[in-house]
Order: structure tokens, then sequence, then C-alpha cells
């Protein structure tokens, strides 16, 4: 498909979600890494393991990726209804 075809609201939202997607296997890859290292180097007796702060710390970036991505779409539906009702109030003044 042309990029001169294609709807640039979807292909924004197309763009986003695969940055998400590679975002969040990233994040899952990198983690399972560092907790397998933390667990095969002899796992010292500290109160809290050191992977723990880029698991956290770097899933709340994730964590606000994805809802800007996915939570956005409810908005978009709900201004789409409000726009609809707004368009039909008009047309029965009329």
């Amino acid at each position: 498909m042309e990029t001169s075809q294609r709807d640039p609201q979807l292909w924004r939202m197309a763009k986003d979600r695969a940055k998400f997607k590679s975002h969040l296997f990233t994040y899952i890859t990198v983690n399972a890494l560092l907790w397998t290292i933390w667990l095969l180097t002899g796992r010292p007796a500290t109160p809290l393991p050191w992977p723990v702060w880029s698991t956290v710390f770097w899933g709340i970036g994730v964590a606000i990726q994805g809802f800007s991505t996915y939570g956005s779409m409810g908005r978009a539906q709900l201004s789409e209804r409000e726009y609809e009702r707004l368009v039909r109030e008009r047309a029965n003044r009329v």
C-alpha cells in the first residue's frame, strides 16, 4: 500500500503500537537476562536483588508507554461518539 493511500491517524497508531511491542520485547528480554545473571552469580545476601531496580523503573516507563499507546483508544472512541452526537444535535436544530 502506498503511503499516500494510508489514513494518517491509523498509520500513526500502527507505528506507535509497533514501537511499544518492540520496547516491551526488549524490556522482557533484557530483564530476563539480568535476573538470570543475578541467579547464576551467587545471589549476594542483600535486602533487594540488584535487577529489581531496572525491572521496576524501566517497567514504569513501559507501562506509561503502553497506557499512552493503547489507553488512547478509549479517548478516541469517546471523542468520536461526542462528535457524532454534536453533529446529530446540529442537524436536528436546522
